[in-house]
């Protein structure tokens, strides 16, 4: 009787063993499995939407929006369909492998403050770190708006660490001009970019940084004119620069776009999807947040997505996939899982 027991634990432990990693998400050894609810550490759900990572001293940093646990529709907001969750701040997990996440903590807290930017009842997306080797200080970026969506600023905030505390500066509109969704840049020159929505969306505009990169330079481009896209992830590739945008269907997926231009303010163009495989006509039902290029290896990218779930946006989840070039045209293939050593090894 103890040998069929024995056995009977044998096979229950062999049936069950697999689902531990399906239950974790992002990990299947070294995989990385699109679509699923990612889990750092500790067990806990991955909140860090609308994100982007940071790569110092041999260690990925990953900074994301942290979502509020209910989502509810602001009816008040009659031009587009504005499903929004409090703010808990800015989120920050680090990483070796880009697979095993640990939270760091909230690295910009929400104020208490009502008429504070950082109030948990205003708006706070697309967070970007970037470090500054002159001043020694990290320095996040950041999309920051009233809930109706009509304050259109960017925020601003320091750290002497990459997990933090960062200590809030302030937001104002860049160049006088509104600010939507948006990213930073650094070159391989040390100079520095904002590249945001704006004009209501309708334009995409590049603004270099002062050399702290704490406030714009005074010298931008305005690009995209009347094309309406959104969600912008700038990279570059053997000596040409990319980006990565959206349309504008607020939490609706549409068809990706990227754009190339042999200088950052120089002249860019837009051009096809880079999507390829199953619902590449709709991003794999995801938009655009950031391409990580893959520390040591020049010619290896993540593109990252979020796929929102506008009724419940806590539980989004995370779309990564390789990117690739084909004929200079960058690629973006749809896998359902692949294997990070793929890229760094």
């Amino acid at each position: 009787m103890t040998i069929i027991k024995e056995i009977a634990y044998t096979i229950l432990v062999l049936l069950f063993f697999p689902l531990l990693f399906a239950c974790s998400g992002n990990k299947a050894g070294n995989e990385i499995v699109n679509g699923k609810l990612w889990k750092d550490s500790s067990g806990k759900l991955i909140n860090a939407h609308g994100g982007g990572i940071l790569y110092h001293g041999g260690t990925y940093y990953w900074y994301g929006e942290n979502k509020g646990d209910s989502t509810y529709l602001l009816d008040t907001v009659k031009t587009w369909e504005c499903w929004r969750a409090d703010a808990g701040g800015v989120s920050c997990y680090s990483s070796k492998n880009l697979v095993d996440w640990k939270f760091e903590g909230i690295v910009l807290p929400t104020s208490a403050d009502p008429k504070s930017d950082l109030h948990s009842s205003q708006v706070i997306e697309r967070p970007k770190v970037i470090f500054n080797e002159r001043t020694k200080k990290f320095v996040m970026w950041l999309h920051v708006e009233s809930p109706n969506y009509e304050k259109a600023h960017a925020g601003v905030a320091v750290s002497d660490s990459p997990t933090g505390t960062f200590t809030y500066l302030g937001s104002f509109r860049p160049n006088g001009k509104d600010s939507r969704d948006q990213t930073i840049f650094k070159d391989d020159d040390g100079r520095a970019y904002q590249i945001y929505s704006s004009e209501w969306n309708k334009t995409t505009v590049i603004s270099l940084l002062t050399d702290n990169y704490l406030q714009p330079a005074g010298k931008f481009t305005r690009n995209f004119i009347n094309e309406s896209r959104e969600a912008p992830a700038v990279f570059k590739y053997k000596g040409k620069y990319y980006m990565i945008s959206s349309g504008c269907t607020g939490w609706d997926p549409n068809t990706a776009r990227y754009a190339v231009a042999d200088s950052m303010l120089g002249k860019w163009t837009l051009l096809d999807n880079p999507c390829k495989g199953p619902d590449a006509d709709s991003t794999f039902y995801a938009q655009s947040t950031f391409v990580l290029p893959i520390a040591g290896k020049p010619n290896a990218f993540i593109a990252m997505f979020d796929r929102w779930e506008k009724r419940d946006l806590i539980h989004s989840t995370y779309i990564w996939l390789p990117l690739t070039f084909e004929g200079g045209k960058p690629v973006v293939q749809w896998q359902n899982r692949w294997n990070i050593n793929d890229l760094t090894k």
